[in-house]
Protein backbone atom coordinates (compact mmCIF):
# COMPACT_ATOMS: atom_id res chain seq x y z
CA UNK A 1 0.00 0.00 0.00
CA UNK A 2 1.46 3.33 -0.88
CA UNK A 3 2.03 5.79 1.81
CA UNK A 4 -0.29 8.85 0.24
CA UNK A 5 -2.73 6.01 -0.20
CA UNK A 6 -2.77 4.99 3.13
CA UNK A 7 -2.59 8.05 4.68
CA UNK A 8 -6.13 9.04 2.93
CA UNK A 9 -7.74 6.11 3.76
CA UNK A 10 -7.03 6.34 7.36
CA UNK A 11 -8.30 10.15 7.49
CA UNK A 12 -11.26 8.95 5.45
CA UNK A 13 -11.83 6.60 8.21
CA UNK A 14 -11.22 8.82 11.01
CA UNK A 15 -13.52 10.74 9.50
CA UNK A 16 -16.25 8.53 9.18
CA UNK A 17 -15.75 7.14 12.61
CA UNK A 18 -15.77 10.55 13.74
CA UNK A 19 -19.41 11.06 12.81
CA UNK A 20 -20.76 7.92 13.62
CA UNK A 21 -19.26 8.80 17.72
CA UNK A 22 -20.95 12.23 17.01
CA UNK A 23 -24.41 10.69 15.52
CA UNK A 24 -23.86 7.94 18.77
CA UNK A 25 -23.00 10.58 21.46
CA UNK A 26 -25.88 12.99 19.82
CA UNK A 27 -28.54 9.64 20.53
CA UNK A 28 -27.45 9.67 23.89
CA UNK A 29 -27.55 12.88 25.06
CA UNK A 30 -31.56 12.58 23.99
CA UNK A 31 -34.07 12.90 26.71
CA UNK A 32 -35.44 9.47 28.40
CA UNK A 33 -38.24 8.15 27.17
CA UNK A 34 -41.24 8.49 29.80
CA UNK A 35 -42.67 5.44 29.31
CA UNK A 36 -41.66 2.49 31.33
CA UNK A 37 -41.20 -0.28 29.35
CA UNK A 38 -39.77 2.00 26.49
CA UNK A 39 -37.26 3.76 29.11
CA UNK A 40 -36.00 0.21 29.24
CA UNK A 41 -35.81 -0.46 26.12
CA UNK A 42 -34.10 2.77 25.54
CA UNK A 43 -31.44 1.92 28.69
CA UNK A 44 -30.49 -1.64 26.63
CA UNK A 45 -29.77 0.32 23.67
CA UNK A 46 -27.65 2.84 25.69
CA UNK A 47 -25.67 0.29 26.64
CA UNK A 48 -24.67 -0.81 22.79
CA UNK A 49 -24.67 2.70 22.21
CA UNK A 50 -21.87 3.13 24.77
CA UNK A 51 -19.67 -0.09 23.39
CA UNK A 52 -19.64 1.35 20.25
CA UNK A 53 -18.54 4.70 21.42
CA UNK A 54 -15.77 3.24 22.70
CA UNK A 55 -14.81 0.69 20.35
CA UNK A 56 -14.50 4.04 18.20
CA UNK A 57 -12.74 5.89 20.03
CA UNK A 58 -10.14 3.15 20.34
CA UNK A 59 -10.15 2.97 16.64
CA UNK A 60 -9.24 6.78 16.56
CA UNK A 61 -6.80 6.62 18.99
CA UNK A 62 -5.11 3.39 16.66
CA UNK A 63 -5.67 5.59 13.70
CA UNK A 64 -4.32 8.74 15.06
CA UNK A 65 -1.15 6.29 16.06
CA UNK A 66 -0.93 5.28 12.16
CA UNK A 67 -0.09 8.31 10.89
CA UNK A 68 2.22 9.02 13.43
CA UNK A 69 4.24 5.91 11.72
CA UNK A 70 3.61 7.31 8.49
CA UNK A 71 5.03 10.56 9.51
CA UNK A 72 7.79 8.49 11.24
CA UNK A 73 8.66 6.60 8.14
CA UNK A 74 7.10 2.80 10.32
CA UNK A 75 4.07 2.53 8.59
CA UNK A 76 3.99 -1.18 7.75
CA UNK A 77 6.45 -2.62 9.64
CA UNK A 78 5.10 -4.20 13.24
CA UNK A 79 6.24 -2.52 16.29
CA UNK A 80 6.91 -5.77 17.87
CA UNK A 81 8.94 -7.99 15.63
CA UNK A 82 9.54 -5.23 12.95
CA UNK A 83 9.05 -7.18 10.12
CA UNK A 84 6.87 -6.19 7.53
CA UNK A 85 3.65 -5.89 7.62
CA UNK A 86 1.34 -8.28 4.96
CA UNK A 87 -0.42 -5.86 2.15
CA UNK A 88 -3.90 -7.40 2.15
CA UNK A 89 -3.81 -7.28 6.45
CA UNK A 90 -3.10 -3.31 6.05
CA UNK A 91 -5.49 -2.93 3.35
CA UNK A 92 -8.24 -4.88 5.64
CA UNK A 93 -6.88 -3.05 9.19
CA UNK A 94 -4.87 0.12 7.78
CA UNK A 95 -4.18 1.17 11.30
CA UNK A 96 -2.72 -2.51 13.07
CA UNK A 97 0.59 -2.02 14.70
CA UNK A 98 1.35 -5.65 14.21
CA UNK A 99 1.83 -8.45 11.53
CA UNK A 100 -0.47 -11.03 11.31
CA UNK A 101 2.14 -13.50 13.79
CA UNK A 102 2.12 -11.07 16.87
CA UNK A 103 -1.38 -10.03 16.40
CA UNK A 104 -2.08 -13.83 17.29
CA UNK A 105 0.76 -14.18 19.78
CA UNK A 106 -0.87 -11.20 21.64
CA UNK A 107 -4.16 -12.34 21.24
CA UNK A 108 -3.33 -16.03 22.79
CA UNK A 109 -1.57 -14.49 25.76
CA UNK A 110 1.96 -14.86 24.66
CA UNK A 111 3.35 -11.68 24.03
Amino acid sequence: MRLEAARQALIDLKEEISRRLRAINDDLSARPDSDIEDRATQLENEGVLVAMRDEGAAQIVAIDAALARIELGLFGKCVKCHEPIAGHRLATLPYTPFCARCARMIDQGRD
